[in-house]
């Protein structure tokens, strides 16, 4: 904006300058001298003493003034004003004057008087450009420091009224006009922003921030292509990194995290130390799951800026989700102490303590952090959103802890918060009878939670999948049928039906039902998802060829597939077959999720079958502590104890086991392997009995 600026000279320079004028007042008038006739045009005064006395203060405010810009000291501001006072007191008709008391007025923050100055020089040249573009300084500046929504729609207001004039008595101010387009935005004036922002580019089609403006308004609306050949466009010949940077924003929003890639790599080249360019890069990094190369950025970034909390937040849920515990600790902590009381990082190292296992400290975490929101000043819509957050963090934690009865009275919090947060909330409760192990209970719920949101997808799901879990295959089936749209949509209703019919052993309807899913599976987490699938589906079938072919498409796609590596390892370990490539295969997964109870017990059953007894000992009790209520875990840490002798410890799993499988869910049930077990277990009483009746208690020890 062609606002008027003060040149402000050197400081030693100013002060030598400033202290020779109060000293000799008369080599003050010297000094100012007008150059040029309209230089003095600016003093109206026609009597020439009283002119020459204006013309002495004016200067006196001019010099006062540079100062004060130089020093910030305020007794130069004070100064300053005074003597532009008594210039205009003795030149009342000079606009000069006017403007420039209005200015200091603005530069000492004495904001009302320079609007009342400003305001007072319009009333006399309603054509006056700089008390028009002072008036849009203040009102922007005062934008920034209002928090109520009235007041900064009434301040941008007196802004667009100053701009919109400014435009008219300057039609080439761009500088006014890229103002008036953006307070247009923040208004919802969006055709009126995109007029005043066509007309810059109709006279010069790649102008920066023009093409920056209607690109932005574009995104607003939902244009992301037309946005994406704008900047294309603007930055094929003269790339600027700021453009880059929002064609990367273009392309992310679009999904298309290769090309954002590109280019935010593109604006680094040009300003290698910008840290926009970086944190644009690093999260398509993270979109792409390319989260050593996001780290890496995160950690540049914190060198760029090293008080910014946000870079260590972020660096530690990278940290975390790469199973570096200890490093995200240490990077929470780090936000932490840049942040104190913020609740991201504190719901941050909550999920850290989550992962550690070290769910109490995570409840205590989360508790206090819904205590301090319940009982601050927030309002109501931001605390209703953090508050879902943290509820539902805690009763997952809850959950994951083994306290149901806590989950769900915390999910039942939840629910009081509003529709939006009450679906989600019956949804977990559902989920939690499940876990529970309840299924009369989980299916009360979700017919409660369907007459309340018929319409609600998830809680249809939901539902059907509780009648499978309850061995009622056809009505599940039915129920998801009914949900089928014949669209790409139908993936996840595909999905859902062959688990059904996989749990009801109908195989060949399952296989059915992942080949259609094969077909609108587009993505590679899509395919991934279909191809472990079937490879699982084929493993319960014994055609162990053909899952093993399964397997290795989804590695193929992503070697770091967990569940896939898991499960591939534990099919072979369970074979007794290539047991060393077994192993490696389990410790990738662990690698991925160490903490994961099934894949634990993988690597235990895996050493087992190797006779490395005391690794498999230490992989299944680890195992067991993570899954206190699987059946199948507990009777391999009693196959463990029994090998190696530790009979009395055997029968305790065993019978542990045995009890678990009475409580598991009808589908999941498995007669023959509890006839086994419960054989094994009456060997082994028996076994003990003997042992005690001829050697004593000691014996078994």
């Amino acid at each position: 904006m062609k606002f008027p600026r003060v040149s402000v000279l050197a400081p030693v320079l100013v002060m030598v300058v400033a202290l020779g004028v109060l000293q000799h007042p008369a080599a003050a008038q010297d000094a100012a001298a007008p150059s040029s006739a309209s230089d003095a045009s600016g003093y109206s005064q026609p009597d020439a003493a009283k002119r020459a006395e204006a013309y002495y203060n004016y200067t006196m405010g001019h010099l006062n003034e540079v100062y004060y810009l130089g020093t910030s000291r305020s007794e130069f501001a004070n100064a300053a004003i005074e003597f532009y006072k008594k210039a205009y007191e003795l030149d009342p008709s000079s606009q000069l004057i006017a403007e420039h008391l209005a200015e200091m007025y603005y530069q000492a923050q004495r904001t009302r008087d320079a609007v009342l100055e400003a305001q007072g020089i319009l009333q006399k040249d309603p054509n006056n450009l700089p008390a028009r573009r002072l008036l849009v300084r203040i009102y922007l500046r005062t934008l920034g420091d209002l928090s109520g929504a009235s007041a900064q729609k009434e301040t941008a207001t007196r802004a667009i009224e100053q701009l919109e004039a400014i435009r008219r008595l300057d039609p080439s101010d761009k500088d006014s006009a890229i103002w008036l387009a953006r307070l247009y935005r923040v208004r919802g004036d969006n055709q009126k922003a995109a007029d005043v922002l066509s007309g810059i580019l109709a006279q010069n089609p790649t102008d920066p921030a023009a093409v920056e403006q209607l690109a932005q308004l574009d995104l607003d609306q939902g244009r992301g292509e037309d946005a994406i050949k704008l900047l294309e466009d603007a930055t094929k010949s003269d790339p600027k990194a700021g453009l880059l940077d929002l064609l990367g924003d273009a392309y992310s929003q679009l999904h298309q995290p290769v090309k954002a890639e590109a280019v935010y790599r593109q604006a680094i080249g040009i300003e290698p130390d910008e840290p926009s360019h970086h944190r644009g890069l690093a999260q398509v990094l993270m979109a792409e799951e390319k989260l050593p190369q996001a780290l890496e950025q995160y950690r540049g970034l914190s060198a760029l800026d090293p008080d910014d909390p946000d870079n260590y937040l972020r660096i530690a849920e990278i940290d975390r989700q790469l199973h570096k515990l200890d490093d995200a600790e240490q990077a929470i902590a780090q936000a932490k102490e840049r942040a104190p009381g913020n609740l991201e990082v504190t719901y941050s190292e909550a999920m850290i303590y989550e992962a550690q296992g070290r769910y109490d400290d995570a409840i205590r975490l989360l508790s206090s952090a819904v205590t301090s929101v319940k009982s601050g000043t927030e309002p109501a819509p931001s605390n209703r959103r953090t508050l879902a957050i943290l509820y539902e963090q805690l009763g997952r934690v809850y959950r994951e802890a083994g306290n149901n009865a806590a989950a769900l009275n915390t999910f039942a919090d939840l629910a009081t918060l509003g529709d939006e947060e009450e679906q989600r909330a019956d949804v977990m409760i559902i989920d939690t009878y499940r876990a529970d192990r309840d299924l009369p209970h989980a299916l009360e719920a979700a017919d409660k939670a369907i007459a309340k949101f018929p319409q609600d997808h998830d809680l249809r799901i939901t539902r059907a999948l509780l009648l499978g879990d309850k061995g009622d295959a056809d009505a599940a089936a039915a129920q998801l049928r009914e949900m089928l749209t014949h669209t790409p949509q139908d993936l996840e209703i595909d999905l859902d039906l062959s688990q059904v019919f996989e749990q009801s052993h109908r195989y060949t309807d399952a296989e059915s039902v992942l080949a259609q899913a094969g077909q609108v599976a587009t993505r590679g987490s899509d395919k991934e998802m279909v191809d472990f699938m079937l490879g699982g589906l084929f493993e319960r079938e014994k055609k162990y060829d053909q899952a093993e072919s399964e397997f290795k498409q989804v590695l193929a796609l992503n070697p770091r597939n967990a569940a896939t590596l898991n499960y591939y390892g534990y099919m072979l370990a369970d074979r007794g077959v290539r047991l060393g490539e077994a192993t490696e295969l389990v410790k990738r997964a662990l690698a991925e999720d160490p903490q994961n109870g099934a894949y634990l017990d993988s690597l235990g059953w895996a050493y087992y079958k190797q006779e490395r007894l005391p690794e498999a000992e230490e992989a299944l009790r680890k195992a067991a502590e993570r899954e206190r209520d699987d059946p199948t875990i507990l009777e391999h840490l009693g196959d463990v104890y029994f090998k190696s002798g530790k009979v009395d410890l055997a029968v305790t799993q065993w019978q542990r086991a045995l009890e678990q499988w009475r409580h598991v869910l009808p589908a999941e049930n498995d007669p023959e392997k509890v006839a086994a077990l419960e054989a094994k277990l009456s060997t082994a009483k028996r076994h003990v009995a003997e042992a005690k009746k001829t050697n004593g208690p000691s014996a078994l020890r």
